[in-house]
């Protein structure tokens, strides 16, 4: 959902009032229920006309809508094996289609990372690896700062090696976390973990605990370590991308994240940002730039990471390629 959707979802929302609210918040993801809560706490005030327009715009979305598939579960199925593949499809098809109880996964993505780290601190590396790769990369990396640097390294080894799970396999935490993929031994092991996972969570750790995390792994295995090195996109990485893919990158990023990130970056790296932008907004860039004395490495590391979200946001849309070109180009 972009900005403009966000804004009309929150103003819509606060419309109908907090009984009607709860009830449509239920339908929504955590990551949906977090990004809708910041935007409404930021709307101080709106005027009549802006939420005539914005009733008059879901009325007019509503009225649009009809059923128009006797046989929903069939059109799911047929419409994501076409555009997926069969291998790809046959994960999703598993969540929506069988009903498979997902509760105790689904619940940890309500908790906060220190809360989730002390239910998994004594667990074995694997358990923690297995529930880590149902969550998203980004709550994963959050997890995985608050356990101690040994088990974080046992635990990331173990989704880099990992090549899916059977559903069995979660049963030994306990009955309710555990029966997320209980489906007996004919359900189709989930394709999570691997070594894209493993780079997706450690490019979201910051820079002192990834160099340990590679470190560890690379001492048990160099090639694994190098191979989630190249998997991984860093902020000095976006120099590879073409101008339009920066084009809209740029697009998508404010000034005040700007600065801060190029503060951080090569000279190679702030010369083609500046180059793909207007004569006036680069020389503006420039004149911050120069203006803004020292600053943070935390607040620099900060900034870069969001723009590297909006970086692999506009690549699984589909907007933009990052990586080394072939099958493997797309994220």
């Amino acid at each position: 959902m972009d900005e403009q959707g966000l804004n009309d979802a929150a103003i819509f929302l606060m419309s109908l009032g907090e009984e009607e609210a709860a009830e449509v918040f239920k339908h929504f993801s955590p990551k949906e229920v977090q990004k809708l809560g910041e935007t409404i706490a930021k709307i101080t005030s709106v005027s009549r006309e802006r939420v005539d327009e914005v009733v008059a715009k879901f009325a007019t979305a509503a009225a649009a809508q009809s059923l128009i598939v006797s046989d929903t579960g069939n059109y799911v199925r047929a419409v994501l094996k076409r555009a997926l593949g069969d291998d790809k499809a046959s994960l999703l098809i598993d969540r929506i289609l069988q009903g498979g109880d997902v509760s105790g996964i689904e619940s940890l993505k309500w908790m906060d990372p220190l809360s989730v780290a002390e239910l998994m601190r004594n667990e074995h590396p694997q358990i923690v690896a297995a529930i880590l790769v149902h969550l998203d990369y980004e709550q994963s990396a959050a997890v995985l700062k608050q356990l101690p640097d040994r088990q974080r390294n046992e635990v990331l080894l173990r989704v880099a090696t990992m090549e899916g799970i059977q559903p069995m396999a979660l049963k030994d935490l306990n009955e309710v976390l555990f029966n997320v993929l209980a489906g007996g031994d004919k359900v189709r092991k989930a394709s999570l973990g691997g070594i894209k996972a493993t780079a997706e969570i450690v490019n979201l750790l910051g820079s002192n605990i990834e160099a340990v995390v590679l470190e560890s792994i690379r001492a048990h295995d160099p090639d694994l370590a190098q191979k989630i090195t190249d998997k991984m996109f860093v902020f000095d990485d976006i120099i590879k991308l073409d101008d339009k893919a920066i084009q809209l990158v740029l697009k998508e990023v404010s000034s005040e994240a700007l600065i801060p990130a190029l503060k951080g970056a090569s000279g190679e790296l702030k010369e083609k940002i500046l180059a793909n932008m207007s004569s006036r907004a680069a020389d503006t860039l420039r004149e911050d730039l120069d203006s803004r004395g020292p600053m943070r490495l935390s607040e620099v590391e900060a900034q870069q990471k969001e723009i590297l979200k909006t970086v692999r946001r506009l690549a699984d849309e589909g907007q933009i390629v990052i990586g080394g070109g072939g099958e493997e180009a797309f994220v």
